[in-house]
């Protein structure tokens, strides 16, 4: 109960700080950290995702930060060790309070998970029918190994990390005036546009979306 009620006042107070939350002041604090700037990026990303503040944000930032494969590789390790303690959170300690928050949703994603497991968290992490935060933690609910659940979001979350850290780096090459900008740019929008068509493949690919 008390870990519940800690969790979501955490929550409400993140909410309320959200609209802080802006690229180029993450990026301006973070680079003061020299080189603890990767650890704190990922502790920070981490702490995002169990507080439901936005990870794109981060992830852009990521981008500005790092550069496209450093960016990713940082991005998704915040991501996936938030959400696998989001995902134990809900399991052992806080079940009452995210069965309550994630309501009728959290029937559709136990049937889901009871028909397909592994193979349902893999698309909901690349078909975005479910908010990515509340997602963790109601998965937590269902009773899919943590090891399906770690490597399914790992593996597929990596194509929204790289085309959102790619635009963060773009983004910031073409700010600063560097070489190629426009090839850039182009790529970014391409990956965009593959990562927007990837939820209709998948859907057709399944018979349609997941019951």
């Amino acid at each position: 109960m008390l870990t519940a009620l800690a969790l979501a006042g955490a929550v409400v107070a993140a909410i309320a700080w959200r609209d802080q939350f802006d690229i180029e002041g993450l990026r301006l604090w973070i680079a003061q950290a020299g080189p603890l700037a990767p650890l704190l990026f990922i502790l920070l990303y981490v702490i995002a995702t169990l507080l439901f503040l936005p990870g794109s944000v981060l992830t852009l930032a990521g981008g500005l930060l790092f550069g496209p494969v450093w960016g990713t590789l940082y991005s998704l390790s915040g991501a996936t060790i938030g959400a696998t303690l989001a995902f134990l959170l809900a399991r052992y300690l806080a079940g009452d309070w995210v069965a309550r928050r994630a309501g009728g949703r959290l029937a559709r994603l136990v049937d889901g998970v009871s028909a397909e497991g592994w193979r349902f968290v893999a698309f909901t992490r690349l078909v975005p029918l479910f908010p990515f935060n509340l997602l963790n933690y109601a998965l937590g609910l269902t009773r899919i190994p943590l090891g399906h659940y770690v490597l399914a979001s790992l593996v597929c979350m990596l194509p929204g990390a790289f085309a959102y850290t790619w635009l963060g780096y773009a983004g910031g090459e073409a700010a600063a005036g560097g070489q190629g900008i426009i090839q850039k740019v182009l790529i970014g929008v391409a990956l965009l546009a593959a990562l927007g068509f990837l939820p209709r493949l998948l859907t057709r690919l399944r018979g349609g979306p997941p019951a």
